[in-house]
């Protein structure tokens, strides 16, 4: 298991937050989310054998959302 934090420049509310960490039920492989729209950040904890940062990323941009650095 692998955690990772990424910013989420453009999440402003509770809502936003909610819907990424939805991405969770949709990838398999991920252990558990937490975003937090007032640190403008996503924490995933996933397996990286079974599921790649770069499909994570597609599912953020996928939900609308942008990754910063």
């Amino acid at each position: 298991m692998v955690k990772k934090t990424f910013k989420i420049t453009d999440m402003h509310c509770a809502n936003c937050a909610m819907a990424l960490e939805s991405i969770e039920d949709k990838l398999p492989g991920i252990r558990e989310i937490n975003a937090s729209y007032k640190k403008a950040e996503m924490v995933v904890e996933f397996d990286e054998k079974i599921v790649t940062e770069a499909q994570i990323l597609a599912a953020v941009e996928k939900k609308g959302y942008h990754v910063g650095s």
